[in-house]
């Protein structure tokens, strides 16, 4: 089911999902111009007024690219919202949202039906990303507009089912604008989404090694070395499971094959914690990092995922455009 907000403005039917840290303004204005929609967490706005300023800018620089480019205008963009109560700027953040009319929220780790309505208020799209079927029927009574299945392997916080069985449970009863995550790092993993029911592939750790990416140079260089054996599960850092790069947990002083579990009510974010920082030292990476061969502007990650896009589908025998079908074509 397309989204509206789409329409006409996709070069490829992919949502760039926000990282903590990484998703830096840049990459979010680079991955828009490309076709893709771009996203962002809002608390890598930091301090918390400079939030206007990035949603200020965002507006400024895409409707400037719209008007010189009016054949291939920019995609939309994201917002993620943390709605856990340790998140002590969601206040903040949601009313910057709703001044700016933020086309596109996604919200993580809890669904708030209060968060919806003021989204909707001004005519904007929630989107809502879930890890197993229980959690999406959920969001929907709450009011999203639709889902983000997060599937095994995806990068950072993660699920744990496979996407298939994911999507096909999903399908059985809803068919609102459905999102994969997982290891799609790929123009194969694209299609497949697609072909497995979604709408949209959701996709990450190819956007890390980037040069508008707001990580550390030898993470950027981890994840272009890396495959998917250099990808650890545990929900040791923050409570909650995650898969981060084995190098930068040994590098954190931990022993990736000897590791502790924690208890998922105590998530812990604070400088004060006893363990490594996630994100900060500690590097999220989803499983589909072995696509990943180089350090490349952003827009030329989208250009190769559109190329192997286009190849999988003439090799299917895929009829029709090969742009994006969730949001029409470019």
């Amino acid at each position: 089911m397309p989204l509206p907000v789409l329409e006409g403005r996709l070069r490829l039917p992919v949502v760039c999902s926000p990282m903590f840290i990484v998703s830096s303004l840049e990459l979010v204005i680079a991955q828009c111009k490309a076709g893709v929609v771009g996203s962002f967490p809002a608390l890598n706005a930091r301090p918390e007024q400079a939030l206007d300023d990035w949603l200020g800018r965002l507006r400024e620089e895409l409707a400037l690219h719209d008007r010189e480019h009016p054949h291939q205008p920019s995609a939309p963009f994201a917002v993620n919202l943390i709605v856990h109560r340790s998140n002590l700027r969601l206040e903040h953040d949601l009313a910057a949202c709703v001044r700016h009319k933020v086309p596109i929220v996604i919200t993580s780790l809890g669904a708030r039906e209060d968060v919806v309505e003021a989204v909707h208020a001004y005519g904007g799209v929630v989107l809502h990303d879930v890890i197993n079927n229980r959690f999406a029927r959920k969001a929907i009574e709450k009011g999203a507009d639709g889902l983000i299945a997060v599937a095994a392997g995806a990068g950072g916080h993660t699920g744990a089912q496979s996407p298939f069985a994911l999507i096909q449970e999903i399908r059985e009863w809803f068919d609102g604008p459905l999102l994969l995550s997982g290891a799609i790092a790929h123009g194969n993993g694209i299609l497949a989404a697609l072909a497995a029911g979604a709408d949209l592939a959701y996709i990450g750790s190819a956007f890390i090694a980037t040069e508008e990416a707001n990580a550390d140079p030898a993470y950027k260089q981890m994840v272009v070395e890396a495959d998917a054996s250099q990808i650890v599960l545990t929900n040791f850092i923050t409570g909650v499971h995650g898969n981060y790069l084995r190098g930068s947990l040994v590098n954190g002083g931990l022993d990736p094959d000897n590791l502790p579990s924690a208890d998922p009510s105590k998530m812990d974010f604070s400088a004060g914690s006893s363990r490594p920082k996630a994100w900060k030292d500690i590097w999220g990476a989803g499983q589909g990092v072995g696509a990943v061969k180089k350090v490349t502007p952003a827009a030329e990650v989208v250009a190769r995922l559109a190329r192997e896009y286009k190849a999988a589908r003439e090799r299917m025998g895929c009829a029709g455009p090969d742009s994006a079908p969730a949001g029409g074509d470019r």
